[in-house]
């Protein structure tokens, strides 16, 4: 297995590796995170989220090449009703990158979304949005009363600007989940989505605490983790937590200053 990322390394922390635990990969593309977690995690069952009919048969396959037999994908998109709604479908190839076959991972196809384009098309100008689709779409307290899902130990959650959409979906739900992975948005990459200050105020209102702030002047990521679960820690583990949520706190600090104050420049010249 390579090298574990930084939030996979306090995951890990969080969990027992040999635990029985259930995982749930939104917005999950290829399927590749559900891939690495399982490799992590091997007696973990993940649920995995697709809506898009080309990627979700890459989860099939990714499934069937690994032997993945706790891995259980749904063509689905999680939103705050059920039914369907528009889907903005992402294409393109970055110049700097080699084009993939059809056994390599994509690069456009990694940022479509329920909400239009808006400044997504600006920091990244070879994406592409030329087409869209109808998905089916549920919410997370549905399918978890449909399917008896009674609790969830992680969610990976990469949805484009609808992360407050999946989060409201599930507002019964959320009190059985110990933490959650998911990217935010500083400035609208996509219209009328929620913000950074948005999906915040959310979480925190509703138990969670942010140990993990990987956010730049644009986006990024964060992991938050239920307070009443960080209680349950011993000492080792939430000294260890303290000191990585402080140093990637200074961390997203400068990144946001030096960034923003680059943006700047740049638009100054424009």
């Amino acid at each position: 297995m390579t090298k574990l990322s930084l939030h996979e390394k306090v995951v890990t922390k969080l969990f027992n590796t040999n635990e029985k635990l259930t995982f749930f990969d939104i917005g999950a593309c290829e399927g590749l995170s559900s891939v690495r977690y399982l490799s992590i995690f091997s007696n973990a069952e993940i649920f995995t989220f697709e809506p898009v009919p080309k990627n979700f048969e890459k989860v099939l396959k990714n499934k069937e090449k690994h032997n993945l037999k706790t891995l259980y994908p749904f063509q689905l998109g999680l939103s705050f009703e059920i039914g369907e709604a528009t889907f903005y479908l992402s294409s393109g190839h970055p110049p700097n990158k080699e084009k993939p076959d059809d056994n390599s991972s994509d690069f456009g196809n990694k940022s479509s979304s329920l909400y239009k384009p808006d400044k997504t098309k600006e920091i990244h100008p070879w994406l592409k949005f030329k087409e869209t689709i109808t998905i089916k779409t549920t919410t997370l307290d549905n399918f978890c009363e449909t399917k008896k899902v009674t609790s969830i130990d992680f969610i990976h959650m990469d949805v484009q600007g609808a992360e407050l959409m999946v989060l409201q979906g599930g507002k019964n739900m959320l009190k059985n989940i110990k933490s959650i992975w998911l990217e935010v948005e500083k400035i609208s990459l996509y219209k009328d989505q929620a913000l950074k200050k948005d999906i915040e105020n959310f979480l925190s209102n509703r138990g969670f605490v942010c140990q993990l702030n990987k956010v730049n002047h644009i986006a990024g990521d964060q992991l938050w983790v239920r307070k009443s679960y960080l209680r349950k820690m011993d000492s080792k583990t939430k000294l260890y937590l303290s000191r990585i949520k402080m140093k990637t706190q200074i961390k997203s600090n400068l990144s946001t200053f030096y960034g923003g104050l680059l943006y700047k420049i740049k638009n100054l010249s424009k």
